[in-house]
């Protein structure tokens, strides 16, 4: 099985993207290559997993994949956005950053509390690839007013999925990997590598 390496270190992330690419890859992490972390500079979910992908393939020199995703709340004009790992200062403070996000929201009126996951996928092949794949998809919500259910990570406890009546910590990872952001983007990502 050919094996890609995905430019994260985030153990949630590593067991969805094996789950959904189970018998097609064998998906190593960063750990296991020992590759060093870039900083994201980029302004758009695009622009970091870009440079995410490129700096584990150079450094592993495996094909990488690599995605950067995060929370899109309307009433706070797309924000966190980007920084939704580090919306309340320390990158991957699941709780605080939750909890932030909350606080921030506790004015906001029911029926305006519009907000979607987003997901940027970007593979290559080799580090200068000059034809990267890029896909990107979107999940629709609504930020609750308190955390509820026990599975996923980071915002998924303050989730509404309207689709099923529940918040996306209350799905069972089977259903999530199968209509999350990530698993939208990568269902586009499979069909674009098969062909």
């Amino acid at each position: 099985m050919k094996k890609i390496i995905l430019a994260s270190n985030n153990k949630g992330k590593i067991s969805e993207f094996n789950a959904m690419l189970d018998g097609l890859y064998e998906v190593v992490s960063m750990s296991d290559m020992q590759v060093e972390e870039v900083p994201e500079t980029g302004l758009t979910f695009v622009e970091n997993a870009l440079i995410k992908a490129r700096n584990a393939s150079t450094q592993s020199g495996l094909p990488a994949l690599a995605d950067d995703s995060g929370i899109v709340v309307d009433a706070l004009n797309g924000a966190p956005g980007i920084y939704s790992a580090r919306f309340a200062g320390d990158h991957g403070d699941d709780e605080a950053n939750t909890q932030k996000l909350l606080d921030v929201m506790s004015s906001v009126a029911d029926g305006q509390r519009s907000a979607r996951f987003w997901c940027a996928i970007v593979f290559v092949e080799h580090a200068n690839d000059p034809t990267p794949i890029v896909i990107q998809r979107g999940w629709e919500g609504e930020i609750l007013r308190q955390k509820v259910g026990e599975n996923g990570f980071g915002y998924d406890p303050i989730f509404h999925v309207p689709t099923h009546g529940c918040a996306s910590a209350e799905l069972a990872p089977e259903v999530k990997n199968t209509i999350s952001h990530r698993a939208q983007a990568l269902d586009a990502l499979l069909q674009e590598l098969k062909s």
